[in-house]
């Protein structure tokens, strides 16, 4: 039974990196860049990322270090990918979409945008570290 359990976590992460590729290249990319640009991007972005970073880590507040020092990508990439799909979802559900904005629109991102290119951010470490 080990092998088939090997199986399913090796498929459940190459799934999870699949759709933080897929995301980063079609989404987070344009956004990454505009918020190199944007001072105000690039703020605001930081601050969801460490929105993420303190969803991502459970352990009590005065234990917490950099979630993506301490975490493997291997491990990193499912938890990513889950919370992107479950926002997404939860968009669907209530009749919306994610666009991705034009060029010069990014500034005007609203709160979901924002944490999904936060997501692709960390996607986007989490893949350069393996």
């Amino acid at each position: 039974m080990p092998v088939m359990r090997d199986v399913g976590v090796i498929l459940s992460e190459w799934s999870a990196r699949r759709t933080l590729r897929r995301m980063i290249d079609e989404f987070g990319l344009p956004g990454l860049v505009a918020a190199r640009r944007s001072p105000g991007l690039g703020a605001a972005l930081d601050q969801h990322v460490a929105a993420v970073h303190d969803l991502l880590d459970d352990r009590p507040f005065a234990h917490r270090s950099s979630v993506l020092t301490r975490m493997p990508a291997r491990e990193l990439a499912p938890r990513l990918a889950a919370y992107a799909r479950s926002l997404l979802e939860e968009q669907r559900r209530g009749g919306g979409a994610v666009p991705t904005p034009r060029p010069g629109e990014w500034e005007r991102a609203d709160w979901l945008t924002l944490r999904l290119l936060a997501i692709c951010h960390l996607g986007r470490e989490a893949a350069r570290r393996g």
